[in-house]
């Protein structure tokens, strides 16, 4: 039996073929369960919901009916087998063997694989890559959102069933699978987690739960979620045991907290995870957070995406100032200074909104940040989804690379990023009329606002989402055998991971900033103390060499040679001062 499964909304075994159902529906009178074509009189509880134990097998469909004239799916169903719009399927916990033994990987130790499962050939696509990913060095994969979404394709932001593996990813039990693989492989795998919103199409909810929702605070993606409400606390919290207990997933990454109001049940949160997962030290919680709270890196979150060190970095590599950008224009080597040596840039200050941003973090331990040159995120978001290496010289995205892998912060690629793949990541969607000319037009619309795409006819350019043409063109796979560019890479991601090994991870906990210092207006040059020495890393993405400040010591590593004192273009040094 799930643990806690008679408390739970959904359908939950009890074992011996018995499930409970529960469905919480404040605006509706009756609530009937139709299981199989039969119609079963659920009985009231409190707070609105309604209750039925009965008797039921693996895959039987079953709605629940509303004052007997709407049937609507299971909003915490755990199969979809049919898609937003069909009939909830019964799941029992047992169906996957699992055989791995598996205690978790500690945080210090994670290099983290972000991966779109469909863009990696789905679950069994995946499964062929591990072998590959694992000898690379690769420590952890993050998936992207998996619950069901809209359609067979979909970043999985939009999903409307949380608790439901996507069915165009085949049956939940291959997901377990899937975790169970990267497990032998020595991979702990995290999961990228939606509590802000539901996606626009499938979601019935507000026929029969309105209170879920806020009206008067909306999101930028559909009505935010109301987590006063006892019940929709509930919701999500079983569904983070879930993933973690039932798929066994070594940890969760939250999108966008920002928009759950009241933060307050970020709190909640993390310590109803802490007190389901003992004996469970590894379990990774991630924040994504624009607002740079430092205040949840002090307690059980694991750490933060720092978007800072990335943005600073990216104005730097790139000259663009447009969007987000625009924050760091014209200093964007002193905020990337400062991210480095504190943690987030933006630390209180106004950014070029006027908005406040940020929280003092000088005290948060750099392990507490991931730091990245590139994300889902990052290169989605660009009208033609560009990776790095294709705005950059070649030299200079190795640079940045280099600088993600030998940070005592966690580091996170985006997939195919270890042998510089050069696949573009757009955005796409699978949705039907009138929502797909809507989405597509929408898309074109959000980059009216950017010098290249003021013309109407130039955004006309930028790919439909809906296309299957821009989700095939995202597909990455393992580079093939032969490819002498690919494999040159390679040879440069595992020697710095080797390195990361060596001088990093057995102190990373311990880190300390030693101060950072702007080298130019493309350099920057930063330092920490370990238990066993220092840790001096500069890096130039400019044209020409500058001259260093390091301290003396052990050259570690060097991308490019240059003369004493100085550092190439296009290039990183490090320096190991014992002691």
């Amino acid at each position: 039996m799930t643990p806690a499964g008679r408390g739970r909304l959904g359908a939950w075994p009890l074992g011996d073929g018995r499930y409970a159902f529960r469905l919480w529906a404040p605006d509706a009178g009756q609530v009937a369960l139709v299981l199989d074509g039969e119609v079963h009189p659920m009985q009231p509880e409190h707070e609105g919901c309604f209750f039925l134990e009965a008797s039921g097998s693996s895959g039987t469909p079953y709605r629940f009916l509303l004052d007997g004239q709407v049937q609507v799916p299971d909003p915490a169903s755990r199969w979809q087998p049919h898609g937003v719009d069909g009939a909830s399927a019964l799941l029992p916990d047992d169906g996957h063997a699992w055989q791995s033994r598996w205690d978790g990987r500690p945080w210090q130790e994670l290099v983290i694989y972000e991966v779109h499962l469909g863009c990696s050939g789905g679950i069994a696509g995946l499964m062929a890559q591990l072998p590959a990913l694992a000898a690379m060095g690769i420590t952890a994969l993050e998936l992207m959102p998996v619950a069901q979404f809209p359609g067979r394709r979909n970043w999985g932001y939009d999903g409307v069933f949380p608790y439901a593996p996507a069915e165009a990813y085949g049956h939940p039990d291959a997901l377990k699978a899937l975790v169970d693989a990267a497990h032998g492989h020595g991979m702990a795998v995290l999961l990228d987690v939606v509590y802000n919103h539901f996606g626009p199409q499938g979601n019935l909810l507000d026929t029969y739960a309105s209170a879920f929702f806020k009206r008067d605070a909306p999101t930028p993606w559909g009505e935010a979620i109301d987590f006063t409400q006892s019940q929709v606390k509930r919701f999500f919290v079983d569904n983070a045991l879930m993933w973690l207990q039932e798929y066994r997933f070594d940890g969760l990454r939250l999108d966008a907290v920002q928009a759950i109001t009241p933060n307050a049940f970020l709190g909640e949160l993390v310590q109803a995870i802490r007190e389901g997962c003992p004996g469970r030290p590894h379990v990774h919680l991630v924040l994504e957070n624009e607002r740079n709270q430092s205040r949840w890196l002090r307690g059980d979150y694991q750490a933060q995406w720092n978007d800072d060190v990335h943005n600073a970095l990216h104005v730097m590599l790139t000259g663009e100032v447009e969007g987000y950008y625009a924050d760091y224009a014209g200093r964007a080597p002193q905020l990337l200074a400062r991210a480095l040596s504190e943690g987030f840039a933006w630390q209180g200050e106004r950014n070029h909104k006027g908005e406040l941003r940020g929280e003092p973090s000088a005290d948060v331990p750099p392990q507490r940040f991931v730091v990245f040159a590139q994300n889902h995120d990052q290169i989605g978001n660009r009208a033609f989804g560009e990776r790095l290496v294709t705005l950059v010289p070649a030299a200079h995205a190795r640079a940045a690379l280099a600088l993600v892998l030998l940070l005592p912060m966690v580091p996170l690629l985006f997939m195919g990023e270890p042998w510089q793949a050069r696949q573009p990541f757009l955005f796409f969607t699978d949705y039907v009329a009138p929502l797909d000319d809507l989405v597509r037009e929408g898309r074109r619309r959000e980059f009216a606002g950017f010098a290249a795409f003021a013309d109407a006819e130039q955004r006309q350019r930028i790919p439909d989402p809906n296309a299957r043409a821009t989700f095939d063109a995202c597909r990455v796979m393992l580079p093939a055998a032969g490819d002498a560019d690919a494999d040159a890479h390679l040879a440069v991601f595992t020697e710095l991971l080797a390195l990361r090994r060596r001088y990093l991870q057995p102190g990373l906990a311990q880190a300390r900033s030693l101060g950072a210092r702007v080298l130019g207006r493309h350099a920057v040059q930063a330092g920490w103390q370990l238990p066993e020495g220092q840790w001096w890393i500069a890096i130039n993405v400019g044209e020409s060499e500058v001259e260093l400040a390091l301290p003396d010591g052990a050259l570690v590593w060097e991308q490019q040679p240059a003369a004493a004192g100085r550092i190439a273009a296009g290039s990183v040094r490090v320096h190991w001062v014992a002691g």
